[in-house]
């Protein structure tokens, strides 16, 4: 707090009290007071109002450095009333008081907000593990099914798992360290697992897969980071172009790894590029063919932030689309 907040807050008061010294000068010149005396009656009223103003500002501004001393050294900044020193006068202690009132009530709103989220997702978790059987079975009665019924079947039910798992890590992502372990991993297996899981789809859509480089060791959830892939895989084959490539290459950058997954596909505008990590957004590609829910790229970049992984995105409409994972070096990894 300066003296000039503290002077416009204080401001009525202030010309009140001016109001109420010209009014008394005003009686005394008009009973006879003589000019001296008046002048040294309101010289020493003015000091006397001067210094209590001073010092009622050094106390606030103390007082106020105080507490926010407090707030600023606390992790959980609503312990705030419980924390700080008794407060002093009965405006401040009606004034905590109302405060710890407050934060009592968002505490309990807080906890049960997060017992129905810990609710839901484990709902979803158990939902996931359980239509993971319907599908297992469909999986087996399109075993017995020959040519093309076949294919078109096991195409729908990849996309029926590919929306599954993504419901599972949209659930896992909001307490990621229950289920997230970072550890080593090689590259090339989380690569071919996750070409493994969309096999179908690239097949069906013609997109060719080029690999290289990829024989190194990365610190990682391998899981995590294949879905990750599985979510890159889907879109280049969703948004092909007319002989469809994807090449997934990695390089060393000093102590990282970097993986890049470019395609040859139809891109993306780039008025849309900043907005495609954003939850839901579709954009005129994901509108133009269908079936886009705007969060698979939301949650790469969700779980990529949890994995400590760096993920970048160039476009060039036309051309094709490259994003590139950087892994960690074991030493920069603050989870592991």
């Amino acid at each position: 707090m300066t003296l000039g907040e503290y002077l416009t807050d204080r401001l009525g008061r202030i010309l009140a009290q001016m109001t109420c010294g010209a009014a008394a000068a005003s009686f005394l010149a008009a009973t006879g007071t003589q000019p001296g005396v008046l002048i040294l009656s309101i010289l020493a009223l003015s000091l006397v109002c001067v210094a209590a103003h001073l010092a009622d500002f050094f106390r606030q501004r103390a007082r106020l450095r105080e507490l926010e001393e407090v707030m600023d050294s606390l992790d959980q900044k609503y312990l705030f009333t419980e924390c700080v020193q008794p407060p002093r006068g009965l405006y401040e202690r009606r004034l905590f008081d109302l405060t710890r009132r407050a934060g009592r009530a968002m505490t309990g709103a807080v906890s049960d907000a997060q017992a129905a989220q810990r609710e839901y997702r484990g709902y979803v978790e158990q939902w996931v593990h359980e239509i993971k059987t319907p599908i297992t079975a469909a999986r087996l009665i399109c075993g017995h099914l020959d040519g093309d019924p076949r294919r078109r079947l096991t195409y729908e039910l990849d996309r029926v798992q590919a929306h599954v798992e993504r419901a599972l890590f949209y659930a896992r992502a909001e307490s990621p360290e229950q289920d997230c372990v970072i550890r080593q991993a090689d590259l090339g297996e989380i690569v071919a697992q996750a070409i493994a899981d969309h096999r179908t789809l690239l097949i069906q859509s013609g997109v060719r897969v080029e690999t290289a480089g990829l024989d190194r060791c990365v610190y990682t959830d391998g899981k995590w980071a294949s879905f990750i892939l599985g979510q890159l895989l889907q879109n280049a084959a969703r948004y092909r172009g007319a002989q469809p490539a994807v090449v997934l290459s990695a390089r060393s950058l000093g102590r990282q790894v970097q993986l890049t997954v470019s395609d040859n596909g139809i891109g993306i505008p780039a008025h849309e590029l900043p907005r495609v990590f954003d939850r839901g957004f579709t954009g005129s590609n994901g509108r133009a063919c269908g079936g886009s829910t705007g969060m698979g790229l939301y949650l790469c970049r969700k779980l990529a932030g949890f994995l400590e992984l760096g993920l970048d995105i160039a476009s060039e409409e036309g051309a094709g689309t490259a994003v590139t994972l950087t892994f960690p070096a074991k030493g920069d990894l603050t989870k592991l």
